[in-house]
C-alpha cells in the first residue's frame, strides 16, 4: 500500500479536539496560539525554544503527526530531499499545512492517532508538537500511542515533540484561563498530564529518553524503540 491509497481510520472520539479546527481559526492559529498563548500562558517561546527543537530533530523521512498550520515545517529550513508526510484528523490542517510548507509532494494521511499506522514505512522521525493534550485521556490512553508508533520508527530514528502539561508546573492566570476554557470546550484533556508519566510511558518503549520542562511545556525525544 502506497502513502497516498492508506486506509483512513478514523477514531470518533478523537475527533473531538480537531473539529475546531476550520479555515477561518487556522488564519490566526499561529498569531494567537504559538505567539500570545505559548510566550505568555505557557511560558515557552515557539520561535525561541520549540522551533529549534523541531528543527534539529527532523530525519531524511519524517512523519509530522498533528500539524497544525505547518509552522514549524515552513521555519524549519527543510532540504528539499528530504521526505515529509503529513498526518491528522483535519483536512483544513492537512490542505493549511502543506500549502504552508510549500511542498506539493508533501504527502497527506487523514488518520487517528490511536490506531497503528496503516503503513510497514519507516522513518527517520517523528514530531508531535502541541499534540497529546488535545488528545481524550486519560494518560495511559494516550501515551499508548507510542506502542505502534515505534512500529515505524527506525532504529537509529527519533520520536519527539512537545506537550503542555495539566500539573506539576506553574501556572499563571492567563496559564489557568487557557486551560480551563480548553479543557471546557474539549479541544484539551491534560488536568492530569504530568512529566513524570508521559517520561515513563516513553521509557517503557524506547531505550533512550530525555525530557525538560520550560514554563508548562514537556519537551521529550526517544530513540532507540523497543520491539
Amino acid at each position: 500500500m502506497t502513502p497516498e491509497t492508506m486506509e483512513k481510520v478514523i477514531d470518533k472520539d478523537a475527533e473531538v479536539g480537531a473539529h475546531i479546527y476550520s479555515r477561518w481559526l487556522l488564519r490566526v492559529y499561529d498569531f494567537c496560539v504559538l505567539g500570545i498563548v505559548s510566550s505568555y500562558a505557557w511560558c515557552c517561546s515557539t520561535k525561541k525554544v520549540l522551533l529549534p527543537f523541531f528543527r534539529e530533530n527532523i530525519g531524511q523521512n519524517h512523519l509530522d503527526i498533528g500539524v497544525g498550520t505547518g509552522y514549524y515545517l515552513a521555519n524549519a529550513n527543510v532540504p528539499k530531499n528530504v521526505r515529509v508526510t503529513l498526518l491528522d484528523l483535519n483536512e483544513n490542517s492537512l490542505d493549511s499545512a502543506r500549502a504552508r510548507f510549500g511542498r506539493e509532494d508533501a504527502i497527506l494521511v487523514k488518520h487517528d492517532v490511536f490506531k497503528p499506522l496503516p503503513t510497514d514505512e519507516q522513518y527517520d522521525s517523528m514530531s508531535l508538537f502541541y499534540l497529546l493534550h488535545c488528545l481524550p485521556g486519560p494518560l495511559s490512553r494516550k501515551t499508548a500511542i507510542f506502542s505502534h508508533l515505534k512500529r515505524n520508527l527506525k532504529p537509529d530514528g527519533v520520536l519527539y515533540g512537545a506537550t503542555i502539561l495539566g500539573k506539576g508546573v506553574p501556572y499563571n492566570w492567563f496559564a489557568r484561563f487557557i486551560r480551563r476554557q480548553g479543557n471546557k470546550e474539549g479541544v484539551f484533556d491534560n488536568y492530569d498530564d504530568n512529566k513524570e508519566e508521559i517520561v515513563a510511558a516513553l521509557e517503557q518503549h524506547f531505550e533512550e529518553v530525555g525530557a525538560k520542562v520550560v514554563g508548562t511545556i514537556l519537551m521529550f525525544k526517544s530513540r532507540r524503540p523497543k520491539l
